[in-house]
């Protein structure tokens, strides 16, 4: 049987993000999707996740679950067989950017979740398209769900998230970088500077998705995954 296949959904997210990806690939292997909604340090995420996950598992996190999947490769490299990062950023926050979280925390815990949702994820982060509002208004339900307290922990977690380059540096294991081209949260150059860090890295830009390419492209990401699952170990 294939490796065992784990993603981490992002901000706000939980196992909807990975929906068709988890449906399509779940036919050849075990396929999880860790919760990500407790703890206020990346450290204390991914301890707790893996004493729940399998031994040995391919590893794949889109945005925060990218930050968590490199604290869990920092903390475990003998068990992560494979790694994909997508939407996401190996550097910690800017004090300007740590900065710019706090009225979203501020206002989330006035009640003004939606307020603060709105700002986290803004439409021009999304490919253009008859469906960049959908895929927004999806997004926001889904972490409405999630409840403010687990977007507040979350974003307190990516303000004290280490710098992840000397991680990545070390990386062995098949590696694969995802970014969609319109992405402007985490943009393309920021996954190239990404992917060379990692010496068994191959870089993959979805032409017609942004920040969401889960939804925007989702048989284009599934192509990708099944592919990288599909690089041999050694690489």
């Amino acid at each position: 049987m294939a490796d065992p296949l784990v993603f981490v959904p992002g901000l706000g997210c939980d196992l909807r993000l990975f929906a068709q990806q988890a449906t399509v690939m779940g036919r050849r292997r075990v396929v999880s999707v860790a919760p990500v909604g407790q703890g206020e340090r990346m450290e204390e995420i991914a301890s707790e996740l893996l004493s729940q996950l399998p031994a040995r598992f391919a590893l794949c996190g889109y945005g925060f679950g990218g930050a968590v999947a490199m604290e869990i490769l920092r903390r475990a490299p003998d068990r992560v067989l494979r790694l994909a990062l997508i939407s996401c950023t190996p550097l910690a926050d800017t004090p300007q950017e740590a900065a710019a979280r706090e009225p979203w925390i501020v206002k989330s815990r006035a009640g003004r979740l939606d307020d603060a949702l709105k700002a986290a994820l803004p439409a021009a982060a999304l490919a253009p398209g008859p469906r960049r509002a959908d895929y927004i208004a999806a997004w926001q339900r889904m972490a409405r769900d999630g409840g403010p307290q687990a977007f507040e922990r979350q974003n307190r977690a990516l303000q004290r998230r280490r710098d992840q380059q000397a991680t990545l540096r070390k990386c062995k294991v098949p590696t694969r970088v995802i970014c969609g081209e319109y992405d402007t949260l985490t943009p393309v150059k920021r996954h190239e500077f990404m992917a060379e860090l990692i010496p068994t890295a191959r870089l993959s830009i979805l032409p017609d998705a942004g920040h969401l390419p889960s939804w925007e492209t989702p048989e284009a990401l599934i192509d990708v995954l099944e592919d990288w699952m599909k690089q041999p170990a050694t690489a």
